[in-house]
C-alpha cells in the first residue's frame, strides 16, 4: 500500500532540462570545453550540478577540486535562476496531479537541482505549500544514481509526521523521469512511476509502471497497479 509519494523535480513536475543544458553550456564554453545537447541527454541528465562539472572538469583536463567546482556550480546557478525567474515551467497536467495526490498522500520533493531554484519553481507554480518537505542537492552528499536523497526524503518525512506505524520504503512511490533517478529509487527499497518525458522508455525499465507523462497518468489506475 502506497503512503507517501516523492516527486522528482526537473523532467518529472518541470520542463527545465533544457534549461539546465543551455545554462551548463554556457558556464562551460567560457572555459573552452563544448557540450552538445546529446551528450548531456544520453549521458549526464539525472546527474546534480556538482557530480556534472566534477566529470566534465575532469575529463578535459580542467580542476575538479571541491572549490573549483562550486565556482562553476555558482555561476550556472546565476544563469539557470534568470531564466525561470518569471517563465512557467511546469508541464501540462502536472499541477493538476499534484493536487490530486495531496488530497490522499503527504508529498516531498527529491531533487539534485539547488534548493533556491527548486523553491522558485515550486512557489512561483503555487504547489509550494502541497510538499510536507523539499531535499535538495545542498542536502546530500551523493547525488542520483545513489539513493541518499530518497532515504534522506523518508527520513524527513518521518521525523515531520511521526507516522505510526512508521512509512517503510516499499510504501512510497518515487516519481522519476531518468534512469540515475529510477536506479536511485529502486536502491532505496522504494516503487516507481517513470515518465518517458525526458528519456525513451527502455532506459526506464526497472520502473514498476511506465507512462508518457503526468498528464496520462491516472492516479487511481497507477495504485491499482502497485498493489
Amino acid at each position: 500500500m502506497i503512503r507517501a509519494i516523492i516527486f522528482d523535480l526537473d523532467g518529472t513536475l518541470a520542463d527545465t532540462e533544457p534549461l539546465h543544458f543551455a545554462a551548463f553550456a554556457e558556464v562551460l564554453r567560457a572555459e573552452g570545453i563544448e557540450l552538445s545537447r546529446d551528450e548531456y541527454f544520453t549521458r549526464l541528465i539525472g546527474y546534480d550540478d556538482r557530480d556534472c562539472f566534477t566529470i566534465l572538469m575532469a575529463e578535459n583536463g580542467r580542476s575538479a577540486e571541491p572549490a573549483a567546482v562550486a565556482g562553476r556550480i555558482a555561476s550556472k546557478a546565476i544563469i539557470y535562476q534568470g531564466m525561470i525567474a518569471n517563465r512557467d515551467v511546469l508541464y501540462p497536467g502536472a499541477a493538476e496531479f499534484v493536487r490530486r495526490c495531496a488530497e490522499r498522500f503527504p508529498l516531498v520533493v527529491a531533487t539534485g537541482t539547488l534548493r533556491t531554484e527548486a523553491e522558485m519553481i515550486l512557489q512561483r507554480s503555487g504547489l509550494r505549500e502541497l510538499f510536507v518537505d523539499v531535499v535538495a542537492a545542498e542536502d546530500v552528499a551523493q547525488g542520483k544514481p545513489a539513493p541518499e536523497v530518497f532515504v534522506t526524503a523518508l527520513v524527513r518525512l518521518g521525523f515531520i509526521l511521526r507516522s505510526r506505524p512508521p512509512i517503510e520504503p516499499s510504501q512510497c512511490l518515487v516519481i522519476e523521469d531518468t534512469a540515475a533517478g529510477v536506479k536511485a529509487a529502486r536502491a532505496a527499497g522504494m516503487r516507481v512511476l517513470g515518465l518517458s518525458q525526458s528519456a525513451a522508455q527502455a532506459e526506464l525499465a526497472e520502473a514498476d509502471v511506465v507512462r508518457k507523462s503526468l498528464a496520462d497518468t491516472d492516479l487511481d489506475d497507477l495504485l491499482r497497479r502497485l498493489k
